[in-house]
């Protein structure tokens, strides 16, 4: 960012696969709170801040790498993502969010670092501007409280 005030005003959410079950699915890892509800708590605050939201989830891989090339010309300022499982195997994904050169936060709902070895390693850390883990639901706030700090 150069030195003219700049506001992140668009922002982006992508859900990765599966993250349409949560509240049902491993709850003990996961949660019961759902997608929806997820959404609708970042909503509030992002409108409540000025801030315009959007949220995709697919389950599908190429859908999801469609959706991150938009953002090249939608207007998108910062994405929060759970890419979930592409974690740990979507190169592809990795590839499209290295394209678009949009500003970038991971966020994982379990702690990847504590769970199955082949969970630990993420293809888009290294890329993003931070990673939060094992935070719940509130791991998104987070990062969406980092994007609204931004702004002041």
């Amino acid at each position: 960012m150069n030195e003219k005030e700049y506001k992140l005003t668009n922002v982006l959410i992508l859900h990765g696969p599966n993250l349409n079950l949560l509240g049902a699915r491993e709850p003990g890892i996961y949660g019961n709170i759902t997608l929806d509800d997820i959404n609708r708590n970042l909503k509030k605050l992002a409108e409540n801040n000025g801030v315009k939201i959007d949220f995709f989830q697919s389950n599908a891989e190429s859908a999801l790498i469609d959706r991150v090339q938009l953002t090249m010309t939608d207007s998108t300022d910062f994405i929060i993502i759970n890419p979930a499982a592409y974690t740990h195997t979507s190169v592809a994904l990795r590839d499209a969010l290295a394209a678009v050169k949009v500003p970038f936060i991971e966020v994982h709902l379990s702690n990847i670092y504590s769970r199955e070895s082949f969970r630990r390693y993420s293809y888009f850390s290294d890329l993003a501007i931070g990673v939060i883990s094992g935070l719940g639901a509130k791991g998104y706030e987070l990062a969406l409280q980092y994007v609204l700090h931004q702004n002041h």
